[in-house]
């Protein structure tokens, strides 16, 4: 139902109005899901359950929050993260508006190609901020958009501070990374790699190899899925990287 409603919206709403108007039209979407059984940590609804998408995950049909927004929020919290100056790349509108809202010292919201809510437009290959600027870097599903991602990663190391972190997610595989730069069309590396795109697939061993070559410390945070999870969570990987 909700896949069908998303569709009508999108081909008789125009894009601008859908956003201006997006929270009255998630909070009529969200009444049948209302309930006890599951909450949403990041907009605080509580529901019968989430809306299933068609590839698992499980969406907060109040804040269009998605599993892996949910894990990172309640890692930040309860690791006590949200604290001095946040790096965040291509942020879910869930999660910057309850970032953006807490005491940081700065939160430097960045999206370069305009399709997130975001106050900055830093390339990621060259961060405009000086070394050692930002307490905690949020990077999730970007590298893998990212052809030059060694540049990227020696970045994410020059403006982290030495008592910083950086927490990434990507896409992974079991094996070796797979990058194939003769794979150029959108339809070729939709085929190859997951979405139109994307340049390649990590392994976690591949990234966390990449990260540690530049510098960081790294440790491969595994979550289980909870099949009765209060908070809709599944089943997912986190590198959390350090100086």
């Amino acid at each position: 139902m909700y896949s069908f409603l998303k569709r009508i919206a999108k081909s008789v709403i125009p894009k601008s109005l859908l956003r201006k108007n997006e929270h009255i039209l998630r909070t009529l979407v969200a009444l049948p899901y209302r309930g006890t059984a599951q909450q949403c940590n990041i907009c605080t609804i509580k529901l019968r359950k989430f809306i299933t998408l068609p590839c698992g995950d499980h969406l907060c049909p109040s804040c269009g929050s998605r599993s892996r927004s949910r894990r990172l929020y309640k890692y930040l919290l309860d690791h006590h993260l949200l604290r001095g100056k946040i790096l965040h790349f291509s942020p879910p509108k869930c999660l910057y508006s309850r970032i953006k809202a807490c005491n940081l010292e700065h939160y430097y919201a960045t999206d370069f190609e305009n399709e997130f809510v975001a106050d900055y437009q830093f390339d990621i290959t060259k961060i405009d901020l000086p070394d050692d600027t930002v307490d905690l870097i949020i990077c999730y599903h970007v590298l893998e958009h990212i052809e030059n991602d060694l540049q990227a990663i020696k970045e994410l190391y020059r403006v982290l501070n030495p008592n910083g972190v950086a927490l990434l997610q990507t896409p992974f595989k079991d094996g070796e990374i797979y990058e194939d730069w003769s794979i150029t069309s959108q339809d070729a590396r939709e085929r190859a790699f997951g979405q139109k795109d994307h340049v390649r697939i990590y392994s976690r061993d591949g990234l966390a190899d990449r990260l540690k070559k530049a510098g960081f410390n790294v440790n491969i945070e595994r979550f289980a899925e909870d099949k009765i999870s209060y908070y809709g969570l599944r089943s997912e990987t986190m590198m959390v990287a350090s100086i």
